[in-house]
């Protein structure tokens, strides 16, 4: 008589373990835009929560994310009331679930209601940062505003710019912040290697 090894405990863990993982998966978009970020030395990491992205494409497209639902709900219906827009209960649903995004305020509505297929085929535009449009301003602060309500703390605001990204829209994203006195804020970059000193 073989010896044999009865399976049906490790088959059961492992559909507790998929199990697990589908009820506790949070279903995301892809993101609107890829941004090849510069590298650098420093190994500062940024913080897990919290944190409102303000994004650069290379093409000089400015986006904006929150990894907060509720904050961006709330910030969704804030800048949405100022430019005359309403949002559906399945609206702000479909946009808290958006990683990130870089429309006028103005288009989001209509964005929001194609589907996802469609959605994906879009080419954003980017948020309006000029000095006579300037909703990227409204957006961060909003943002800002609910996550200090809901969390009783301030939220870590990161710029994400490519590296091929033009140094004139980077800058005014910057002047942005530093206008609504927001002077403290990650600029992310990948890991580089640093350099080894020889004696």
């Amino acid at each position: 008589m073989s010896p044999s090894l009865d399976m049906t405990p490790m088959v059961d863990l492992a559909f507790l373990l998929v199990t697990f993982f589908m009820l506790t998966a949070t279903p995301t978009e892809d993101t609107a835009v890829v941004v090849d970020t510069p590298s650098s030395v420093s190994d500062k990491q940024l913080p897990d929560k919290g944190v409102l992205q303000i994004s650069i494409d290379k093409e000089g497209r400015v986006f904006f994310s929150s990894d907060s639902q509720p904050v961006k709900i709330a910030a969704l219906e804030k800048v949405g009331a100022k430019y005359g827009q309403s949002f559906s209960a399945k609206e702000k649903k479909q946009f808290a679930l958006l990683p990130d995004f870089g429309l006028p305020a103005q288009q989001l509505k209509s964005y929001l209601n194609l589907p996802a297929e469609q959605r994906k085929a879009v080419k954003q535009p980017g948020i309006p940062v000029d000095s006579l449009n300037n909703q990227l301003a409204e957006w961060v602060m909003a943002a800002r505003a609910e996550n200090i309500r809901t969390f009783n703390s301030a939220p870590y605001i990161a710029i994400k710019g490519d590296g091929t990204a033009d140094v004139p829209t980077v800058k005014n994203v910057i002047k942005i912040l530093q206008e609504k006195n927001l002077n403290r804020f990650y600029l992310v970059t990948d890991l580089e290697t640093k350099p080894v000193a020889s004696n």
